[in-house]
């Protein structure tokens, strides 16, 4: 009876054909590298798992207790042949994969820029990168085209076989981009920026999603990626400039706030330097940027003045931005004009290096008392002074 049940089951196997196995098979080089490293590193451990649990099978049946043609040997304690079997495989095994997670960790590393679009196919010299700029929103996501000038919401668009970079940051809370087809998932911090190199190799609609939960409209939070020919991307380009509409700081604020299951929307133009902005969190006038405010303080900040350099939120209620001064939440308030942060910001490298490894140490404030090894000790340097308030 028991057997007849377990076949009736059989048939229901056929319902997982249906299954989208899209990591398995990509339509992106990044992507199908990706799956040939889980397949390697999977197969690497089938060679330890699989043995393991046949032996284990094995012993119990050649030397259960009904057995009595089975060898007993009551005082065997050692041998050296089985120790070095046991051993060695495991080793090697890992070995491997530990020279293999070592190569995937910086061959795919979602910064490094692209050096191929394919196996065998190097990136050309002529073809420039497309540049996407992604900003996660409640509960959307909202993609600017610096170059083409435009701005869409949960629709991305990108040519085949050219390398695509993105510039990643979010509104309010984390969450984390992901196209199954196209490459690993990146996560996507307000405040911050995250970066990501990938390409499509085949024309198709494919899924991109947050794999963070992020409240409530979390599992609306999915938009298309379409994989096009160079023609039918400038058409798609041309389709977003005949919508119409400019995507300013003012139309932002509204789009920013939390809303679910969001069709489809496109800008015909973008404001320029908008995502500096979102990802400074000043797109509110009047707001220091994070980038301004953190260049008053490596000059030694604005000293007891800036305590009452702050405006009221008039919106918080959702974002929940700024800090409780009294009975209001406020915002530090800028001293820059929008124009001249926007140049500032302009004029700020696109990539920073550490010069100098060793322990930072702010101007305004002493080194601590018990200074690591190799460091100097607050007798050894002087305490420079506060800016004057005067």
């Amino acid at each position: 009876m028991n057997r007849l049940r377990l076949a009736a089951l059989i048939p229901l196997l056929v319902v997982l054909g249906g299954c989208n196995f899209v990591v398995m098979a990509p339509a992106g080089d990044i992507a199908a590298q990706q799956r040939d490293l889980i397949v390697i590193s999977t197969v690497l451990m089938l060679l330890i798992i699989v043995p393991v649990m046949a032996l284990t099978v094995f012993f119990a049946w050649r030397y259960r207790a009904a057995n009595k043609e089975a060898t007993y040997k009551p005082d065997w304690d050692h041998s050296t042949g089985l120790e070095l079997v046991i051993w060695a495989a495991p080793l090697l095994i890992i070995i491997c994969l530990g020279a293999i997670t070592w190569m995937g960790t910086h061959l795919l590393d979602p910064y490094r820029k692209l050096d191929r679009i394919a196996a065998g196919k190097p990136v050309p010299e002529t073809v420039k990168p497309l540049e996407v700029e992604v900003v996660a929103l409640d509960w959307k996501w909202l993609f600017i085209y610096p170059e083409q000038g435009i701005a869409t919401v949960n629709e991305l668009a990108a040519p085949v076989d050219r390398p695509i970079h993105f510039r990643i940051t979010a509104s309010s809370v984390m969450n984390s981009f992901y196209i199954p087809a196209l490459a690993g998932m990146i996560y996507a911090m307000p405040a911050m920026q995250t970066r990501l190199h990938a390409v499509i190799n085949h024309p198709g609609r494919y899924t991109g999603f947050s794999a963070n939960y992020s409240g409530a409209g979390f599992s609306g939070m999915r938009f298309s990626f379409l994989g096009l020919s160079d023609g039918d991307f400038e058409g798609w380009v041309a389709k977003a400039k005949e919508a119409g509409g400019t995507l300013d700081r003012a139309a932002y604020l509204e789009l920013e706030r939390p809303s679910e299951n969001v069709p489809v929307r496109f800008f015909a133009s973008a404001e320029a330097k908008l995502f500096d902005a979102i990802r400074n969190l000043c797109v509110q006038p009047g707001k220091m940027c994070m980038s301004e405010m953190m260049a008053h303080d490596a000059k030694g900040g604005l000293g007891l003045a800036g305590i009452h350099n702050t405006l009221p939120l008039t919106y918080d209620k959702t974002t929940r931005r700024g800090a409780v001064f009294g009975d209001e939440p406020r915002y530090i308030a800028s001293i820059c004009t929008t124009e001249e942060a926007e140049a500032m910001m302009a004029q700020a490298p696109a990539d920073t290096t550490p010069r100098n490894l060793t322990p930072m140490r702010g101007l305004g404030l002493p080194l601590p008392l018990f200074s690591p090894r190799g460091t100097p000790s607050l007798s050894q340097l002087a305490v420079p002074s506060r800016p004057s308030n005067s």
